[in-house]
């Protein structure tokens, strides 16, 4: 009888993956995607290829044999979600597109729906966007009789802005008021009473805002364990990006999540964690690790931005930082040309060095568009845009108004242009409608008899107006146009003296009036340089999209960017510029009493310096004085070079220096 013998068969043997993962990633990376289960923490620093890497996992996870939809990948915008997807899918196939990808928020919403009943909400709820928000919070405000309270209350977009970053960042309305309306400290009662009501009014109602989707969330996971057992073991594996943007309710839905498998992947940089004002935890990324036992971290230091020298300075910075996970970015690209480290005289001179560099490197070949000029706060870049516009190069501006577009800079540039032109109805107009108990016919009123009939400024003092409660602020505004007009004496004077009559005009418009104080200290400095009005109106008012054409050579599509650091994450340049690397500035001088509040600042300077891919400029100019409170006349003075600079031999090792000649 013939033999058979049977062979030893491999059991579930893998087919060979489509996808040569080793020729497309780096070590760093490869580990990253080939880990399967349990908790990781990719800490990705500046540049390495984060997004690369998510893309892969997503394609590897596939391949793996985990049915897609089993896979959540949660982002901070729907567009990255979208173009992750989409990237995986070409690189591997249709099948990636069904992963299930979306932001915090409208992931949020497609779990909502289900299970709405279990929340005491109906499963059509509408969501509020931001101006309904605001509008229901009004309408509770004037149940309440706040508005017609003695003492001045906020407005509705004050409070609802204090609610919704109370909620995100988990501390109480009282400390959201000490931080940023200090002038409302004692309405915290009033305002918990707004939030508990506005809280009912919108359960009664079946509605809920934006922050409401994760509050819920969160809500239906910890007290459903039957609803948070189903959908973690759903979700089998969870991968979020930028973790270290993520707030507290976000943090503690994802532990839910994932609370039956722990297949979590969290992907972010802790060196680039600067959004504490919206909510940002940085504890959420320093503490995963506890949080997930057996976290496995593993870290990306390869950069395919910036060169050596540009990551030799960041690795310096962020060297120090007191808590971190500790990186060296380090790249194979060429390049040896040291940032550059420059003194000026004054913040005028800092503008003018840029514009004559900007000049220089276009001529060069390196496109405007390629070159951007970086910030701390939106208002530190005021007097640089004048010298821009003065000499017609176009830019676009992120974070915050142009300084010539914001409403309390337009105000005073009103003042000053009646002053100079009495017959201008239009900033009459403006100018009228700050005076409390003026609404637009009274204002049109007025204007006319000025204007049109030719009365000039005595008809504020003369006429029938002046019966009405407002008769001694229209006495004031016409005595201070007047001394502007009649006074030959320079436009820096003319606009301290128009501040003193715009102060309480100023408190009285805005809730965050304080905020807007260092706007008004620039337009004086700036002011300063001008000898008459005329030439300072007619330079502050240049229209630098109209200034474009003007410019052989220079397209529509071609522009400076100048941008504040937070609107900056994300972003690269062949050339960049910091400015005011001065301490008080850059750490501003608001987090010098904090030290979480230095060491976000320090996370800042390392987010702008490694937006460089070839050239750093590192400004700092001299400065005279700092207003804490313009119109408080107590001034802090700052002049030391950021600290984050000065610490070791960073300005002796990692920088070429320069000086201005005059």
């Amino acid at each position: 009888m013939k033999k058979y013998s049977l062979k030893t068969l491999e059991s579930g043997a893998k087919k060979p993956f489509k996808i040569k993962y080793e020729d497309e990633l780096n070590e760093s990376q490869l580990k990253a995607v080939e880990v399967v289960e349990g908790p990781i923490l990719v800490i990705a620093g500046a540049g390495s290829g984060k997004t690369r890497t998510l893309v892969y996992r997503v394609a590897r996870l596939v391949e793996e044999g985990v049915k897609p939809e089993h896979i959540l990948l949660l982002t901070f915008t729907r567009k990255a979600s979208q173009e992750m997807l989409k990237r995986a899918s070409a690189i591997l196939d249709e099948r990636c597109g069904k992963v299930s990808g979306g932001t915090f928020h409208s992931f949020a919403n497609t779990i909502l729906r289900r299970y709405a009943n279990l929340i005491g909400f109906n499963n059509n709820f509408t969501i509020l966007d931001r101006g309904d928000s605001e509008d229901v919070i009004n309408l509770i405000r004037a149940q309440f009789g706040f508005h017609k309270k003695e003492l001045r209350f906020p407005r509705k977009q004050a409070v609802t802005n204090v609610i919704s970053k109370s909620i995100n960042k988990g501390c109480s309305i009282e400390d959201v008021l000490a931080e940023d309306y200090p002038q409302f400290a004692e309405n915290s009662n009033d305002l918990q009473k707004i939030h508990e009501e506005y809280k009912r009014y919108k359960k009664a109602k079946s509605i809920m805002d934006y922050d409401d989707l994760l509050i819920y969330l969160k809500i239906l996971l910890q007290e459903n364990d039957e609803i948070r057992v189903k959908l973690s073991n759903f979700y089998r594996f969870i991968m979020v990006d930028e973790y270290q943007d993520t707030n507290r309710l976000q943090a503690n839905i994802i532990r839910l999540l994932a609370s039956e498998h722990q297949n979590i992947m969290a992907v972010g940089d802790d060196s680039q964690s600067i959004y504490s004002f919206r909510g940002a935890n940085f504890r959420n990324i320093m503490d995963f690790p506890k949080i997930f036992p057996g976290t496995k971290i593993i870290t990306i230091e390869q950069n395919y931005r910036s060169t050596q020298s540009v990551l030799d300075l960041t690795n310096e910075i962020i060297e120090r930082a007191k808590e971190k996970y500790s990186k060296t970015l380090f790249t194979r690209k060429e390049g040896r040309r040291k940032p550059v480290f420059i003194e000026t005289q004054n913040e005028n001179y800092q503008s003018k060095f840029i514009v004559q560099r900007v000049l220089e490197l276009r001529e060069e070949g390196i496109s405007l568009n390629n070159i951007s000029v970086l910030f701390r706060a939106a208002w530190h870049s005021n007097d640089l845009e004048i010298e821009l516009a003065t000499h017609n190069i176009p830019y676009v501006k992120y974070g915050g108004f142009k300084f010539i577009e914001t409403a309390h800079v337009k105000d005073v540039i009103a003042h000053l242009r009646i002053a100079f032109n009495p017959l201008d109805s239009i900033c009459w107009h403006r100018a009228l409608l700050l005076i409390e108990g003026i609404g637009p016919k009274t204002a049109n009123d007025i204007t006319s008899e000025i204007v049109d009939n030719m009365r000039g400024l005595h008809f504020l003092r003369e006429n029938r107006f002046m019966e009405k409660k407002y008769h001694k602020d229209l006495s004031r505004l016409s005595s201070t146009i007047e001394w502007i007009s009649d006074n030959e004496t320079v436009p820096a004077e003319k606009i301290r003296i128009l501040l003193e009559y715009y102060k309480p005009l100023l408190e009285n418009k805005y809730d965050d009036f304080n905020k807007r104080f260092n706007d008004l200290y620039s337009l004086v400095k700036i002011c300063e340089r001008y000898n008459n009005l005329e030439q300072f109106l007619v330079d502050v008012t240049l229209e630098p999209l109209e200034m474009s054409q003007i410019d052989a050579g220079v397209t529509d599509k071609e522009y400076l960017t100048l941008s504040t650091i937070h609107s900056a994450k994300g972003l690269e340049w062949h050339t960049v510029f910091i400015i005011f690397l001065v301490d008080g500035y850059l750490p501003s001088s608001y987090s010098l009493d904090d030290e979480e509040s230095i060491e976000e600042e320090r996370r800042l300077l390392y987010v702008a310096t490694t937006r460089a891919k070839e050239n750093l400029y590192l400004i700092k100019p001299e400065i005279e004085y700092t207003p804490r409170n313009y119109f408080s006349q107590s001034y802090s003075g700052f002049s030391r070079v950021s600290r984050f600079l000065s610490e070791g031999d960073i300005l002796q090792k990692y920088v070429e220096k320069w000086m201005l000649e005059l």
